[in-house]
């Protein structure tokens, strides 16, 4: 059975001095919204919490600080990394740490006379009743998926007739139902008896907001997947929701005020500027609620799809060398195919070994390639700055089909981290229509100074001149479209299986819509029908997705160029990668994204 410890006055934590500390004066500034008598009364109310994470612990410290003076406080995990962009009591000093006895130190920091009774190990049907003993009401603060608990404690307050206020963070916003002694139960409003695990999931979630007012905004929704348990999150909504619960609270407390409690809804919603407040007498049975859920299954269902095509989040290697090259791998490279392989001298060296894949695309003996491993090496360098670590190569020349460059990366405290290493995983290459804004002067000049006058760049902005590089990248496509040299490179690069390849170019990446996509994975097939096609249909529909259209619709061209009479050594080469890499981070962090056409050659575009 789990063990409750009762946590009070200043046993809990030593370095609390109750001779600082006046109730009366910490909480005076309430007085105005709240008489002297009722911040009195709230003193000796007790609040059940079930848990202490996202919204949990806000609502824990936001209820201290209106004057609440008992708590039961209940959770079984421990902080973590991820906790970090939404939970009160996430910080590094915290990690591992039960969340429990976290927030309940935070709380006693706040008002040391508090009388906290905290559930180590949470709650559930076997310590249920001693959770709820002696309680004025009930914050749920669960996590979303913590279903089956969820509604074992509030068939529970509803026969002991506790209130329940139950606020669901949801994109920058909150939405918020209150269950009063009298008044539809959970189970009457969500109406999960007898559903799927993922169906409930599903009409929890519209049951808790039925106007959706969050859903206009989610940018990225393959990070939604009811299916494995996992949702985006944000600190403001949680704020909020522990805002809007304290008031319920001060009203259900007190006594005071305009309860609408189910089946009446709330919903507000900052960023979209809407507050909703509805009716829906019988929940989730109401003809609106049931035909916004049937629409909702396979919007669900395909997001879980995509979701599990996902990349997964990895551990972090053990070792601080094998975590910046575990980072640094994200280096862009021809045709994703990641080219190099490390080879660990000691903690400080290491030799990369590239590999030259001398296909057709790879001229001029490996100058892509060259260029590509520069771009690892200046992502060496950035992830290298993030650990303290200094910064140095040389090149050792080609030895059996195979480029190596000894890389130096000493400590260093004299080093600072560099600011471009939040955008290495999220730079990427886009072949869709880009915005026609054009760069603003500063952009420009901040891009100019990343190449520091080693090479020069010249800017193509206006429409003839977009055409015009459309033009002559669509020219090159052609080419490479009808010869067969390059037929099964295509073949062996096109990822057709995955949104997001280890080691190939996702096919949806190529920017073909879904008509063009499924025909060119027909023709992939062999040769001949890739030659057929191109006879009776030509090339002008992959042209067009592939060059035309982000090639005009876009804010600018631009060339980057270096003289040579010939060409340059491998070294030069290497340094040219480690420029174009930072060049292409600098974008990003503009709010710029590139599409590379050819050689030197780069599209340009506001996100």
């Amino acid at each position: 059975m789990p063990v409750s410890r009762i946590v009070g006055g200043t046993n809990v934590a030593a370095n609390l001095d109750p001779t600082r500390f006046s109730y009366d004066e910490a909480f005076s500034r309430n007085l105005g919204w709240l008489t002297e008598w009722e911040q009195q009364i709230l003193r000796r109310k007790r609040i059940a919490i079930a848990g202490m994470g996202g919204v949990g612990g806000a609502h824990l410290l936001t209820l201290v600080r209106l004057g609440v003076g008992e708590f039961n406080l209940a959770d079984l995990d421990q902080f973590e990394l991820v906790n970090f962009n939404r939970q009160a009591g996430a910080t590094l000093d915290t990690l591992g740490r039960p969340k429990v006895e976290v927030m309940a130190e935070r709380a006693l920091q706040i008002n040391p006379e508090l009388r906290l009774k905290c559930f180590w190990a949470g709650v559930d049907r076997t310590n249920l009743d001693e959770f709820l003993a002696d309680v004025d009401l009930l914050i749920d603060g669960l996590d979303f998926f913590a279903l089956s608990l969820r509604r074992d404690v509030n068939a529970r307050c509803a026969e002991l007739g506790i209130p329940v206020v139950n606020a669901a963070p949801l994109g920058m916003g909150a939405a918020f139902l209150v269950f009063k002694p009298g008044s539809m139960t959970f189970e009457r409003w969500f109406r999960l008896d007898g559903l799927s695990e993922e169906d409930q999931y599903l009409s929890y979630l519209i049951g808790m907001s039925p106007k959706g007012l969050h859903r206009s905004y989610l940018v990225d929704p393959a990070r939604v997947d009811l299916n494995g348990h996992r949702g985006p999150s944000t600190s403001a909504a949680c704020e909020l929701c522990a805002g809007v619960a304290a008031a319920e609270s001060v009203k259900l407390l007190l006594g005071r005020g305009r309860v609408r409690a189910v089946p009446y809804y709330h919903q507000f919603d900052p960023y979209v500027g809407r507050w909703a407040v509805g009716k829906l007498r019988g929940g989730n049975a109401h003809p609106l609620q049931r035909l916004r859920i049937a629409l909702a299954r396979p919007l669900a269902a395909r997001l879980s799809r995509q979701a599990q095509r996902l990349p997964r989040e990895e551990t972090s290697p053990p070792g601080e060398l094998e975590a910046i090259l575990d980072l640094a791998r994200w280096a862009p490279s021809g045709d994703n195919l990641q080219p190099w392989r490390f080879e660990v001298v000691d903690d400080e060296h290491l030799i990369v070994h590239i590999r030259i894949p001398g296909d057709v695309y790879d001229y001029e003996d490996g100058e892509p390639t060259l260029l590509s491993a520069g771009c690892l090496l200046e992502t060496l360098r950035i992830v290298a700055s993030s650990r303290g670590r200094g910064f140095s190569w040389q090149d050792l020349g080609r030895r059996e089909g195979s480029h190596r460059i000894a890389v130096e990366l000493a400590r260093d405290p004299n080093v600072a981290p560099d600011h471009l290493i939040g955008f290495i995983k999220v730079r990427s290459v886009d072949r869709r229509a880009y915005h026609l804004a054009s760069l603003t002067r500063a952009q420009r000049k901040t891009l100019e100074a990343v190449l520091g006058g080693e090479l020069a760049i010249t800017w193509h902005e206006s429409l003839a001149a977009r055409w015009h590089a459309a033009y002559v990248n669509s020219l090159a496509t052609d080419i490479r479209l009808r010869i067969p040299e390059t037929f099964d490179v295509h073949r062996r690069v096109l990822d057709w299986e995955r949104d997001f390849s280890p080691h190939a170019i996702p096919a949806k990446a190529i920017g073909f819509d879904p008509v063009t996509l499924r025909l060119t994975r027909w023709a992939m097939r062999d040769w001949s029908r890739v030659n057929s096609l191109n006879r009776f249909a030509g090339t002008a529909v992959a042209r067009l997705q592939m060059d035309w259209i982000p090639g005009v619709f876009c804010g600018a061209h631009f060339a980057v160029s270096a003289a040579h009479e010939t060409s340059p050594a491998p070294a030069v080469l290497l340094r040219y990668g480690q420029l174009f890499q930072r060049f292409w981070l600098t974008a990003a962090s503009l709010g710029l994204a590139l599409h590379p056409t050819f050689h030197w050659a780069m599209v340009v575009r506001q996100a």
